[in-house]
């Protein structure tokens, strides 16, 4: 029962990994809300897709490892061989674990390159969004603390 319920919180972390945050200028987070920002107009001059790697915050790996271990320690009858599998077991789950939670928090995003009014140029890396942003677009750049993101103009 126990080695169940350990498994059963590895699975679901690794499953939460997806929903741990957005880059989304679609979405606020708390802390920013009601807070002034800082904006700038500007014209797009080109936007390009990229991809925003993964994370590796270390969930995934310790979720895999905990999974690992569990697969790896119940293999034999042997305690022995048991403790060795686990080990074994462990280390294959934390490297598994890692590269599913890289790839699971990879974002398909672009990079906008924007030219200021006063001639100055930004480029700015977001998620993709519900707005299409193209060359030639009006757009504000609006800057909360260290977080910018990319609206076109109404």
């Amino acid at each position: 029962m126990k080695k169940i319920m350990s498994f059963s919180f590895a699975v679901c972390a690794i499953a939460g990994l997806t929903a741990c945050a957005s880059s989304s200028p679609d979405v606020i987070s708390r802390e920013n809300a009601q807070i002034m920002s800082q904006i700038q107009d500007g014209v797009v001059i080109s936007i390009r897709p990229v991809t925003v790697d993964g994370s590796q915050s270390g969930i995934g790996a310790a979720a895999g490892g905990v999974i690992g271990a569990i697969g790896g320690s119940g293999a034999s009858g042997v305690q022995r061989e048991q403790q060795v599998l686990g080990v074994l077991g462990a280390v294959a789950g934390a490297a598994v674990g890692n590269a599913i939670e890289r790839l699971t928090t990879r974002e398909e995003a672009v990079e906008i390159i924007v030219q200021l009014k006063n001639g100055d140029r930004r480029a700015i890396v977001q998620a993709k969004a519900s707005e299409i942003l193209a060359a030639g677009d009006a757009v504000t750049i609006v800057t909360t603390g260290s977080k910018v993101r990319v609206t076109k103009n109404k």
